[in-house]
């Protein structure tokens, strides 16, 4: 269905649905303005047109005075926006992207998402756009399929996919998360605790009562929720472990810390830098403190 028309009946031709290819697929032989014109050959639309739509597609993706130009003189960026601006010119109601952004460098690909965004904003249309880029799909979603094996498992806006996933697998597939698995050995209004033995200890989690005792769950933790200190920190309904750093990388904005508790398990924690400077507060091999509130976590069913 789309704009609550049936579409299995109508040709594939027909459809208002357009395509921009992985591999961009321009012509070679043709300049920019003929690839980006291409599709309007079928709509039987004077010449002059059809030679506004090109220029205004053109000018949509700030390529305008490029169009005399042909694909192997335009760079990796340029050629990404005139497959897209190939895309866009017949209108159609509904664009599928198959992973556009993935032979980009990184910049160029971040600051191209940015204006996806504000492209897909300006056109008004619904954009299907496929990756296996985590933090491309958080970055470009107003909502997220995730899918495993063919079945879609959630549907959610970003934050909603990230901060309550609702299956073990959406949670470990998005970002990068900590989980923990236990049995739920006392319910209270709020608050779950969970017997987890690959730690040791009991894990305190806010719920609303979706669990009951002796249910085997898994705590699912992201690493930034969580506290790396060298000294125990003291406030209630607070989650704390202690362990060493095991593994440390820095990444500028912030630092990867992998703490190995005295059982064995190792926690990933991401802490911010928010100060400017050269010395780690905390290095290999210290002894550590890792800490969480109990509202910091999410239960969910194994």
């Amino acid at each position: 269905m789309i704009d609550d028309v049936e579409m299995t009946g109508v040709p594939p031709h027909e459809r208002p649905v357009n395509i921009m290819f992985q591999s961009y697929a321009l012509f070679p032989h043709m300049t920019v303005e003929r690839n980006v014109g291409y599709g309007l050959r079928q709509l039987k639309l004077p010449g002059a047109v059809q030679k506004q739509r090109i220029q205004e597609a053109l000018d949509m993706v700030q390529l305008g005075h490029l169009g005399k130009r042909k694909p192997h003189q335009l760079s990796g960026g340029q050629r990404q926006r005139v497959a897209l601006a190939r895309a866009l010119i017949r209108r159609p109601k509904v664009l599928l992207l198959d992973e556009p952004l993935s032979a980009l460098d990184k910049k160029l690909r971040e600051k191209t998402q940015f204006e996806l965004m504000d492209l897909q904003y300006q056109v008004g249309i619904t954009f299907v756009f496929v990756t296996h880029d985590q933090d491309e799909a958080m970055a470009l979603a107003t909502r997220i399929a995730v899918m495993d094996r063919g079945a879609v498992l959630q549907v959610g806006t970003p934050s909603e996919i990230y901060e309550f996933p609702q299956s073990r697998f959406v949670a470990d597939f998005i970002g990068s998360t900590n989980l923990f698995e236990g049995t739920v050995s006392a319910c209270e209004p709020g608050l779950i605790t969970v017997r987890c033995a690959e730690i040791g200890c009991e894990l305190l989690v806010d719920d609303i009562g979706r669990f009951s005792n002796g249910q085997q769950v898994w705590v699912a933790l992201r690493p930034e929720k969580i506290r790396v200190t060298k000294e125990p920190v003291a406030a209630g309904r607070v989650n704390q472990l202690t362990g060493t750093v095991w593994e440390l990388g820095y990444l500028g904005n912030r630092s990867t810390y992998r703490i190995k508790t005295a059982s064995g398990k190792v926690v990933t924690v991401y802490a911010q830098n928010d100060r400017r400077t050269s010395e780690w507060t905390i290095n290999w091999s210290d002894e550590v403190f890792v800490s969480w509130s109990a509202n910091a976590a999410i239960l969910l069913q194994t």
